[in-house]
């Protein structure tokens, strides 16, 4: 059998990197989808997948999530918002899990935020609640669990989520639950990775890498892709694409046992 390929991504809806002015990149879709073609994974995790609009305004059916599916024969594929929220912030939202083998028994979790005030543009707020996405599928004859998320970027608000766990221990829990083999991925926005990385360690689960930054903003290892026995990792990849201010992260696993 093949190794099982994995890529992670957090698309930033689309918007490109400009390195003179990258909160004015232009928005560019077909650069995403290009990225996700050109890595011909098994499994694709995503997020910010669409555009915040105004006052939490969510757009339905989703457009970008619709186009991606249009667009890239051969995959199924399940999305969520996180709750509609009036203070959401202009900008990526959404998850998207996207295999080349049907799904099934799709649930969504919310993941509350803490009431952290901050400033947005002279405006005190505070942040809105993030989500998880689970699905299950079958490949090969293997049953695999995976979860998709995108945790609070604390230290953008002058915090931290080792103050602020409850997000985390949420993911922990669905990790010590797992019935079997796992993939968990997505953006953990963790500045400090290692305490990340021992915790989902302590219920069984080892990132792919630790060590090349995801994130062009700033020098951070943001995205990962966790996963447990029986699955091995043989091979994996960060890169660096002009298509979001993320690096996709690309995994290759063989079943042990």
């Amino acid at each position: 059998m093949k190794p099982l390929r994995v890529l992670q991504f957090n698309m930033q809806f689309g918007q490109g990197w400009d390195d003179a002015d990258p909160d004015h990149a232009p928005i560019r879709l077909e650069d995403t989808i290009t990225v996700i073609r050109e890595q011909d994974a098994d499994i694709v995790f995503l997020q910010e997948v669409e555009h915040a609009q105004n006052g939490g305004v969510q757009i339905t059916p989703p457009p970008n999530y619709t186009r991606l599916l249009a667009e890239l024969s051969g995959y199924h594929g399940c999305f969520t918002y996180p709750r509609a929220d009036p203070r959401e912030l202009p900008f990526g939202i959404g998850l998207a899990i996207l295999t080349r083998t049907p799904l099934r028994g799709v649930t969504v979790r919310d993941l509350p935020s803490p009431p952290v005030t901050f400033d947005f543009y002279g405006r005190k707020t505070t942040p809105t609640d993030r989500v998880m996405l689970r699905a299950d599928t079958t490949i090969g004859g293997r049953e695999l669990r995976l979860l998709n998320t995108h945790l609070l970027a604390f230290f953008m608000l002058g915090a931290s989520s080792a103050d602020h766990p409850g997000q985390r221990q949420r993911v922990a829990e669905e990790l010590a639950a797992a019935p079997g083999p796992m993939l968990l991925a997505g953006d953990f926005n963790v500045s400090h990775h290692e305490s990340l990385v021992a915790q989902f360690a302590a219920q069984g689960f080892r990132t792919v890498q630790d060590q090349e930054i995801t994130w062009r903003r700033r020098p951070y290892v943001l995205d990962h892709i966790f996963f447990n026995a029986p699955l091995a990792r043989v091979a994996h990849r960060v890169i660096p694409t002009p298509a979001s201010d993320h690096h996709a992260l690309v995994a290759e696993f063989e079943w042990v046992k």
